[in-house]
């Protein structure tokens, strides 16, 4: 006979790792199934760091998302005994009127966060690892900084699983059906039952639920660290997170040195190029280091020395590239998380909350109609 569980979540990235917690939280039985490890590196959860943001350039709307996951992220940190969120500062630099630097101010003026805007020459005196055009301006934020994903990922799953979760790695599902009073999940070792499912599956979300209506598309995306040929200015204490407007809807981004890998870490925040999330590249293709050392070149000269480590991780996009958190349109027993377009990770605990708040009672009381899935039908 199959085993019956109240909910079963298909993938335990950051969003499944937090509904886990969440439900094993509330008493609800939760199995959560991982088709890799626990945490693993084929996804969008890896490399040493991520970051966290509260002025949110992106839309205003997710800012009590953000204080959701931060007050979440520092409960984890209480139960798990491990420190998770660093808030070191933000700093984000461009023209005033561009979507970074403005769109921030805008969400923390809406929100009543704290926040400084640096002109040019405040900006070249407190930061001067940054090479900038005499008419940009900077803005800092004291509520930003990075998390450690992949210690993030393992402390929601230990504490899910104290709590009374099942949660199984290496143990990919082949299917699911909706049936009358129950949810059937069927994998490469067994059939479960649930009364309700949560599908999480980061890049397979395509596979896991192909009737949404909405395209997404995977993208393969390249991490870079580098050692400065300066490197004091560049570590922890020093630097905060940084993110610069390339003006074309892209950014570029960066750490502050952290002992979790060697190196000043860079990156390119844009969908680069469209994978097949089982058969991605990761070793480095003509063009990759690129992506960041045009950033180095221009903007961080003092940074710009010897490649040390470069990493693949996966943009997930959906059209918009806003989240999709919502209940499946033709199935009232499922609720689906996708669509996380590489700015995810930080919301995870929110996002787990609100998975099972969707879940257990059939609505939340967090602000998520944004990221509903009507908002595609109604185009």
């Amino acid at each position: 006979m199959a085993a019956h569980f109240d909910v079963i979540v298909v993938g335990v990235g950051a969003m499944g790792a937090a509904a886990c917690w969440e439900f094993a939280k509330r008493g609800v039985r939760v199995l959560g199934l991982e088709q890799f490890d626990i945490p693993h590196n084929r996804g969008s959860s890896h490399g040493y760091s991520r970051m966290t943001r509260m002025a949110y350039c992106e839309h205003p709307d997710y800012v009590p998302l953000l204080r959701r996951s931060n007050s979440l992220w520092r409960e984890l940190e209480q139960e798990s005994g491990e420190s998770i969120l660093h808030l070191v500062g933000g700093l984000y630099m461009g023209p005033l009127s561009g979507d970074l630097v403005g769109g921030s101010q805008r969400s923390a003026q809406q929100h009543g966060l704290a926040h400084e805007l640096l002109d040019h020459r405040t900006l070249a005196q407190r930061h001067p690892q940054f090479v900038l055009p005499e008419d940009w301006v900077g803005l800092h934020e004291p509520q930003a900084g990075f998390l450690l994903p992949e210690l993030a990922i393992s402390s929601l799953v230990t504490c899910a699983l104290r709590r009374g979760a099942e949660i199984h790695g290496h143990e990919p599902v082949l299917s699911w059906k909706v049936e009358t009073g129950h949810v059937t999940v069927t994998t490469a070792r067994e059939t479960y039952h649930a009364e309700k499912l949560v599908l999480s599956g980061g890049a397979w979300s395509n596979r896991l639920v192909s009737n949404l209506g909405v395209n997404l598309v995977v993208t393969r995306q390249t991490l870079g660290w580098v050692w400065p040929k300066e490197w004091s200015s560049f570590k922890l204490g020093t630097l905060p997170v940084w993110m610069i407007d390339r003006l074309d809807g892209a950014l570029h981004y960066g750490f502050p040195m952290v002992t979790q890998s060697p190196g000043f870490k860079v990156a390119l925040h844009v969908p680069l190029q469209p994978t097949d999330p089982d058969h991605v590249e990761r070793d480095i293709l003509p063009g990759d280091e690129e992506t960041f050392r045009a950033c180095l070149r221009r903007f961080l000269p003092t940074a710009n020395g010897p490649l040390l480590a470069l990493r693949t991780c996966l943009y997930t996009n959906s059209p918009d590239a806003h989240f999709i958190l919502d209940r499946h349109p033709q199935h009232d027993r499922v609720v689906v998380a996708a669509g996380f377009s590489g700015h995810g990770f930080k919301f995870a605990t929110a996002m787990g909350a609100g998975l099972a708040d969707l879940a257990c009672e059939g609505r939340t009381q967090l602000p998520i109609g944004f990221l509903g899935l009507e908002r595609f039908r109604t185009r």
